[in-house]
């Protein structure tokens, strides 16, 4: 279990998470949502123990996660953060291999988990291409294949989906349930309601720092929740799975 209790962080005077309290399950999608600057990302953040003033408010399987050995963390826990950055040119299929290092296992080994990343992501192809050559949404998805490459515990995503085409969001998103199938527990930041609505198990809404709502998704983002979050009269039509979202 991942958890966090009673997080308060503050950043140049302003708050960006009070009291925030969570208890994360494996094997689950788990959507946080929230306006611009509610602290998402800050809070995915601190579940990937890189908030340093988060200390003892996060805990992994009971322990804190700051007392696990930085190797034993990474193990752990695969972090995709929003920027989608590369600071050295290298193939699709290096920067993949990358995400093997915590575990010090053999090449032919990281090459075979490798393969079935890109493979997953619809990558093959662009192994040996330079990740600098790739489009936006080319990228995005070999950034999550270094993720996927060390075969986390835990993924945590900020907004994954946002630099993918339709299909790939839809295809991405039938791969986290399939990994969460697979005891993973699955963590994405989503700005898409819809897409947290009908894909996710549980939703957690904040909004001005707090936990605004949690639970299953047609409570946390009932139209009256969305409607107090982001100010916007909302209904939902269409049914369990496949519902999409109507302003107005």
């Amino acid at each position: 279990m991942l958890e966090v209790r009673h997080l308060s962080l503050r950043r140049g005077g302003r708050q960006i998470l009070d009291s925030v309290s969570l208890a994360l399950a494996p094997g689950e999608v788990t959507a946080i949502c929230g306006p611009n600057g509610a602290g998402k990302s800050t809070l995915l953040r601190a579940l990937a123990a890189l908030e340093r003033e988060a200390g003892a408010a996060v805990l992994l399987d009971g322990r804190q996660l700051a007392d696990y050995p930085p190797r034993q963390r990474a193990r752990r826990i695969g972090y995709l953060p929003q920027d989608g950055t590369v600071a050295w040119d290298m193939s699709v299929a290096t920067l993949a291999r990358i995400g093997r290092l915590p575990w010090g296992t053999s090449a032919e080994e990281d090459g075979a988990i490798v393969d079935e990343a890109l493979a997953a992501l619809d990558l093959s192809q662009f192994a040996d291409r330079s990740v600098r050559s790739l489009s936006g949404g080319e990228r995005a998805r070999a950034l999550l294949a270094r993720v996927l490459a060390g075969q986390p515990c835990w993924l945590l995503a900020d907004e994954p989906l946002a630099a993918l085409d339709l299909a790939h969001q839809l295809a991405l998103l039938g791969h986290f349930r399939k990994i969460a199938g697979q005891g993973v527990g699955v963590v994405l930041v989503l700005h898409d309601l819809a897409l947290a609505m009908n894909h996710a198990d549980r939703v957690v809404v904040l909004n001005q720092a707090r936990a605004f709502a949690d639970g299953p998704p047609e409570n946390a983002l009932s139209a009256q929740a969305v409607e107090t979050v982001w100010g916007v009269p909302v209904r939902w039509l269409g049914a369990p799975g496949a519902r999409a979202l109507v302003a107005g």
